[in-house]
């Protein structure tokens, strides 16, 4: 979510949390980034995940090129058995493809590539997991912005792809609190879509640091019944 815009050289710290919109916006040349999320989704009344916490970490190699790595530690509670440990780790990049002009958003392109058998033994998959999007943002007004995201992943699990989309609006409360409403969802081959909604707020702490707050909620039938996350992030050189 990048929503601030106070007057300095370094533009204030933008973020790829809490929302599930990915932001079009490249950290800093030279700086390194870390998102710090801790999630907890409820599936059903059997199942629940935690992630104690996410880190999606960023450094910035070129003012229109971003390097990331993913590391989660994950706790997972079924009926029958409880798993817990290291997430396979996840690398990727974000490049710029274009800034906004007019009609035209600020628009880039998020790779990921999550590994088969880097992490905790019980968490390994059969597969490796790619994943794209593009990600997109307009400035509505110099409160509101509008950002969507269009992409495809795979869950290591299974061969198929599940395609993706998700639809945010930014308000910018003060110069320092901001929230969200938004949309996202999932559709995959023989299985039925996939709809969720979430909001959240985040607060600027300075320049280099940000926290935040969201929780969501399922509009399908089969999907997670909710989530609560809360989340730290900083960037320094």
């Amino acid at each position: 979510m990048g929503r601030f815009s106070i007057a300095q050289d370094l533009p204030p710290i933008q973020l790829d949390r809490p929302d599930q919109t990915e932001c079009p916006f490249i950290v800093p040349e030279h700086y390194i980034q870390a998102e710090n999320g801790f999630t907890f989704e409820r599936v059903n009344s059997g199942i629940s995940n935690a992630s104690t916490p996410t880190i999606l970490w960023k450094y910035g190699l070129h003012k229109r090129f971003e390097f990331r790595l993913i590391t989660e530690w994950n706790t997972m509670k079924l009926p029958e058995a409880k798993y817990q440990g290291l997430a396979p780790v996840t690398i990727g990049f974000k490049t710029n493809i274009c800034k906004e002009n007019g009609l035209v958003p600020t628009t880039s392109i998020i790779c990921h590539l999550t590994s088969a058998d880097i992490g905790s033994k019980d968490l390994h998959t059969p597969y490796l997991a790619p994943s794209f999007r593009f990600t997109m943002q307009h400035t509505l007004s110099s409160r509101f912005t509008l950002a969507y995201n269009l992409g495809a992943e795979w869950d290591g699990f299974s061969a198929a792809e599940n395609y993706l989309y998700t639809l945010t609006t930014g308000i910018s409360i003060s110069e320092k609190l901001g929230c969200y409403l938004e949309l996202y969802g999932f559709a995959a081959k023989n299985q039925k879509p996939d709809h969720r909604c979430d909001g959240g707020f985040t607060f600027l702490l300075n320049s280099n640091m940000m926290a935040d707050i969201s929780g969501g909620f399922a509009l399908s039938e089969d999907s997670p019944e909710r989530y609560l996350s809360i989340g730290f992030s900083y960037r320094f050189k």
